[in-house]
């Protein structure tokens, strides 16, 4: 007799804790998604400026030191960088656009 309402208070504790525990996972809250267009926007504002110049200052100092082929090539190459970077903006909107279309 002792043993069976041992065992019934039992059961019923862990069940209010299963109960407690499972209550609690389902309470949390949805986690939080990282700001992409924010740390784009950080980055077009912060850090692009700071690299350009930096390869502006390079380009001076070949220049003047009379290395002005490879100032040429170096800056076709990043003229080029800059295009591929551009085109890659220009296919997001443009498939974001198509998606807009398609689906609505």
């Amino acid at each position: 007799m002792i043993a069976t309402e041992f065992l019934e208070t039992t059961w019923a504790g862990a069940t209010q804790v299963f109960h407690t525990i499972s209550y609690a996972a389902a309470a949390a809250p949805e986690p939080k998604g990282i700001n992409t267009e924010g740390v784009v926007t950080f980055f077009a504002s912060k850090i692009a400026p700071i690299l350009l110049a930096v390869l502006g200052v390079i380009f001076i100092g070949r220049a003047s030191r009379g290395e002005i082929s490879k100032v040429l090539t170096s800056s076709a190459i990043a003229i080029v960088g800059l295009a591929f970077i551009a085109g890659a903006a220009t296919l997001f909107f443009v498939g974001d656009y198509l998606i807009n279309l398609i689906f609505q």
